[in-house]
């Protein structure tokens, strides 16, 4: 299988004076070389493959026909059918949509439809197979059997450019522009094409989808002249050079050419903000430039962490989830700075810019945290887009798409993302707004908020996920109060303080676990902690066994629930042994398993490092290794659970370089086991944040002694402001656990900010 340029005469992108290297190969050394892109494409991974740069607007890749759940990013690994190039994808979510402007070069006279009953054949559509796909940051190209056409894809922020080779002699060369087609709930609502001259494409695609009203606009200029285009709405052609109506698709001819260049710019604002951005970032522009431009933009961010170690599969694994990270947020505004606001109205930010693809009850937990260390000035422009859209929609983003709230998951997750960027000192917002936006979230009366006013807890028998929205909102309040401290607002602090221990309310002593309290006071009959109804019960894609743990503002309390630390381990222990009890009605996220703990969904994500909390780090030293190994390898099935926007991804970064912010707004990152020999991590103002690993291998995953410094280090973590200001983190490595190290009570971390 292809995945990367190697080293040829006829090699259709140039990576530098050094050739790309084959994925299984030997590495030329750029962080680059290592990513695979296919990682993650298999399974229930859901990751986009295709061209983008650094979290760009466009992510241009294959579409296939959505067969299921596991198509949400619309392309999967089992299939071998594409039905064009779409200039928009989702990376990982749960849930399909976009899939916007698809493009797909065509031979000779083919039926502009979709799949019949006749099957592929009697559509555009063409078979691929995976020894004809190559990929690599930037780039990604595939024959197309059944025209024998080479597609080559790459994208600059806001614009795709396509190249099509077609076989020699071709005396029908054309391109379907497919304005119905998009992926998963997505269905279109409006289509409109136009011919503008004899080389430009215009138009838009209006869709309802998990975006309940998304508006997508392209401006697309071709290297040869159009010999005539046909329009068609459905079944029925339009006459003329222009089209409007529901499900819109244009065959554009250009004769007969070898090879086709296809520029386009796309926009959520109008046709002339595609346009605009066509002119600015892709007029005058050549294809390998484009190419080589996109590597380099994605070497800049991968080279932000450097690594060193003996396994290349291993570096492999890690670059790739590396890039993943940067898949989302997505660039959302033009290049003259209008955007589409909440509310549906064109506004105009000059000065930060604005994003969308806000997966924040997933993100807000590891993603976002490995963001205010690589890239602290895009987080402060994730937070001005929070306030923006606190002040367009009425409250903050819960899971802001395409500039539209669909409201998904539950929590209100923009909080600990503005708390942390606040409690962290990053610029580039109103941090006295910001404060507003979050606390107000207290006083809305949607998603068993108003419950959390009256009663202090969210009934099972009023509200669904009762148990998991809860525990979410508690660790929001944390996040407000600690905001609230910083100000000098005492008030504010003692009444977020006060919700942030809401989750006392479902802590059934009895049983052990978090379990749905009723309104009168009573548990959910016939409680199994083993047992998951997707979306169905009192917790959200997850069983009691996996939500007794979702306290990390508190684990002092969570703790004292139990009655001691003994138990408290003593259960966390049994975490990871009982056995699962799943059937065909349980979430399907629910995965990665061992025992009933799932590395495949968020809740989890911070429990096998809450041993640190108790001083057995050595346990959470173990686990972590564990996971890494059996959860994230470097082929397609590589990923245990959807990536959901990078903070899969962002969880195994961390973690491979032996840090973990359990709770994501406090600044404490929880010592584990460092897959690496070394990790240097660029933090800003020519400062280097190292981690190094002395003595690391296969068995030698225990923490023996560290150095800050040069100095003696006994805690087992380290703060954000110690990873910023740079310096060495020397960790001796051992093959048996040095019981000692962080077991101290002033050696723990502690539920406060540091």
């Amino acid at each position: 299988m292809k995945r990367f340029l190697v080293i040829a005469a006829a090699s259709l992108v140039l990576c530098g004076a050094v050739a790309c290297e084959n994925a299984k190969g030997v590495s030329d050394g750029t962080p680059c070389s290592y990513v695979d892109p296919f990682i993650g494409t298999d399974d229930h991974g859901h990751v986009f493959l295709g061209a983008n740069v650094p979290f760009g607007g466009v992510q241009l890749g294959p579409s296939n026909i959505t067969q299921g759940w596991d198509w949400c990013s619309g392309y999967h690994y089992s299939d071998s059918i594409a039905k064009g190039f779409a200039h928009t994808h989702l990376s990982g979510t749960g849930i399909g949509d976009l899939g916007d402007i698809v493009f797909m070069p065509v031979a000779g006279k083919v039926p502009v439809q979709m799949v019949s009953d006749e099957g592929y054949q009697a559509s555009y559509v063409s078979k691929y197979s995976h020894d004809g796909e190559t990929a690599r940051p930037g780039y990604y190209s595939v024959k197309l059997e059944k025209y024998g056409i080479l597609a080559e894809l790459s994208a600059t922020e806001r614009c795709g450019i396509h190249r099509y080779n077609y076989p020699k002699g071709t005396a029908e060369a054309g391109v379907v522009i497919d304005l119905e087609s998009g992926i998963g709930w997505d269905s279109p609502v409006e289509g409109f094409v136009r011919q503008v001259d004899d080389r430009t494409i215009e138009g838009y695609r209006y869709s309802r989808g998990w975006a309940p009203d998304q508006r997508v606009f392209f401006s697309a200029h071709f290297s040869a002249p159009i010999k005539g285009i046909k329009i068609y709405n459905g079944g029925g052609k339009v006459d003329g050079s222009e089209g409007k109506g529901v499900r819109v698709r244009a065959f554009v001819d250009f004769g007969q050419v070898d090879q086709l260049v296809a520029k386009v710019g796309i926009s959520a604002v109008d046709i002339e903000g595609a346009r605009l951005n066509y002119l600015a970032e892709l007029q005058g522009s050549d294809f390998d430039v484009v190419a080589q431009e996109a590597w380099d933009k994605w070497n800049a961010y991968l080279s932000k962490i450097e690594i060193e170690g003996k396994r290349n599969d291993d570096k492999r694994a890690f670059y790739t989830a590396l890039y993943h990270t940067a898949f989302a947020p997505q660039l959302f505004n033009d290049v003259n700075g209008r955007y589409r606001g909440a509310d549906g109205k064109i506004y105009r930010d000059t000065i930060s810019n604005v994003y969308t693809v806000y997966s924040l009850w997933d993100t807000y937990r590891a993603a976002n945290p490995l963001y205010t260390i690589l890239e602290p000035e895009r987080t402060g422009e994730f937070v001005n887009d929070f306030v923006k859209i606190y002040d367009q929609q009425g409250y903050v983003p819960v899971w802001h798409l395409a500039g539209n709230e669909n409201n998904c998951m539950v929590g209100f997750h923009s909080i600990p993302v503005m708390a942390m960027a606040y409690l962290r000192d990053i610029p580039g917002f109103d941090t006295l707004k910001a404060y507003q936006a979050a606390k107000d979230y207290a006083n809305l009366n949607q998603r068993g908020l108003d419950y959390v006013r009256k009663i202090g807890y969210i009934p099972a028998d009023r509200e669904g996920e009762s148990v998991a929205k809860a525990l979410e909102y508690a660790i929001d309040d944390w996040a407000i109060a600690q905001m609230a401290a910083k100000m000098g607002n005492k008030k504010d602090y003692d009444y977020f303080m006060k919700r942030s221990k809401n989750y006392v309310h479902y802590f059934d002593k009895k049983s052990g676990f978090m379990r749905g309290k009723r309104l009168n006071g009573s548990w959910t009959p016939d409680f199994d902690p083993t047992k998951s109804r997707h979306r169905d019960d009192d917790y959200c894609e997850g069983t009691a066994w996996q939500y007794v743990w979702l306290v990390p503002h508190d684990v002092e309390g969570l703790i004292a629930l139990f009655g001691s630390e003994e138990a408290f381990e003593t259960k966390l222990d049994s975490l990871f042994v009982v056995p699962t009890n799943l059937d065909a009605l349980s979430s399907p996220d629910i995965s990665g398993l061992i025992g009933q703990y799932a590395q495949g969904n968020e809740p989890n994500h911070s429990t096998p490092f809450l041993y640190n909390y108790i001083g057995r780090q050595w346990k959470s030293a173990a686990l972590a290794r564990r996971i890494m190994r059996e959860f994230f390898t470097d082929t397609p099935a590589g990923l245990c659970g959807n990536e959901d926007a990078g903070q899969m991804s962002a969880w195994y970064v961390l973690t491979a370089m032996g840090l973990y912010p359990a709770n994501a707004t406090n600044g404490a990152f929880l010592l584990a086991s460092p897959l690496f020999d070394k990790a240097s991590v660029k933090v800003g103002g020519g400062k280097t944040f190292v981690v190094e690993a002395e003595g690391n291998s296969e068995d030698n995953i225990y923490i023996q002694s560290a150095y800050l410094n040069g100095e003696p280090y006994h805690k087992s973590f380290i703060t954000y402001s110690d990873i910023m200001g740079g310096g060495v983190l020397k960790l001796v490595m051992g093959s048996q656990p040095n019981k000692d190290f962080g077991a101290a009570a002033e050696n723990r971390p502690q539920s406060r900010v540091y």
